[in-house]
Order: C-alpha cells, then structure tokens, then sequence
C-alpha cells in the first residue's frame, strides 16, 4: 500500500511541474500608446501560444516561453491595423511571431518579477516584467521602447510616441 501512495503523490508531483496550457482565448496581451500628443491608442494582439511552467513553490524551476502573432493587432481601426501590418511598423510577413523567454522568476513584495529576452522585429532584448499570480492567471505589465525593435521611425514627439505600455494576461487551463 505505501508503494501504490508513494508512487500516487510522486506522480501527482510530477504532473504540478508540468507544463501548463495557456488558454489561447482568454488569454491577451493589451498596448496603449499616444499619437499626435493628444489621442490615445489602445489596441491588443490575441493567440497567445507556448509554455508556462510556473510552480509558487519552485520558482527556480519555473519558465515561460510564449509567442503571439503580431498579424493578430486590433486596434479596433481596420485601416490602422493594415498600416501596424505593414513594414512601417511591425512587418508581420517577414517577423511571424513576437516572443518572450524568461531567464529567471523571483518573488517580490507585490508579487513576482520574471526576467527574460522579448525577440520582435527580429531584435532581441532583456527585459523585466513584474507579475501577479491569482486564479490561474498571470498579470504583468511593463513599458516598452519601440525604436529599441525598430519599430517605426523616429517621427518626433508630435506623432507617435516612443514608447507603449503594455499589459499581459496570461490565463491558464
């Protein structure tokens, strides 16, 4: 009997340490912006795919590696998007996915921060991400630079602005 209850709870340990699936559906990641120093622009790509493997207690053993197509872009503004589409700036028929692979995962006093390299435009990047954890989903926001990605042009200050924040919601099945 302590066989079969040992055996029971080293596979029921090993299936917490698997990876877990994200929800493609309800899962988001969310930008806002401004151009012309006036207007705010809000938008968000969907799809997200990959691997999550977050365990509270084994954060040193816990990865993310997760992908969205930037071809997904809604900005609620067909024509935008076509413009967001094209080489001006995220040139989805040459840079098929944006992605993003931790490096490291530590607790904080507000909840955790992940380390990792985001790759879009064919650039890859350090960056950090502090993030919650509640309900089997993942929050974390940040602000990026889009010039470090090549993304646009320097238009000056007048019409679009350098830098986005951005928002991800990451839920778990």
């Amino acid at each position: 009997m302590r066989r079969i209850l040992t055996g029971f709870i080293c596979l029921m340990s090993f299936l917490s340490l698997s990876a877990q699936t994200i929800d493609s559906e309800k899962s988001v990641v969310n930008f806002k912006t401004t151009a012309l120093m006036v207007n705010t622009v809000e938008g968000s790509f969907s799809g997200m795919k990959g691997a999550v493997q977050f365990d509270i207690n084994d954060l040193a053993g816990s990865s993310f590696d997760v992908c969205i197509n930037p071809s997904s872009v809604n900005t609620e503004n067909e024509k935008r998007d076509d413009h967001l589409k094209n080489e001006d700036f995220f040139e989805v028929e040459k840079y098929l996915e944006i992605c993003f692979v931790s490096t490291s995962i530590e607790k904080t006093k507000s909840g955790f921060k992940t380390i990792g390299n985001l790759t879009m435009h064919g650039i890859t990047k350090s960056i950090e991400i502090p993030f919650t954890f509640e309900n089997n989903t993942l929050k974390g926001a940040f602000e990026i630079k889009r010039l470090a990605f090549n993304i646009g042009e320097d238009y000056g200050n007048f019409t679009a602005s350098k830098q986005a924040e951005v928002e991800i919601i990451c839920v778990l099945k």
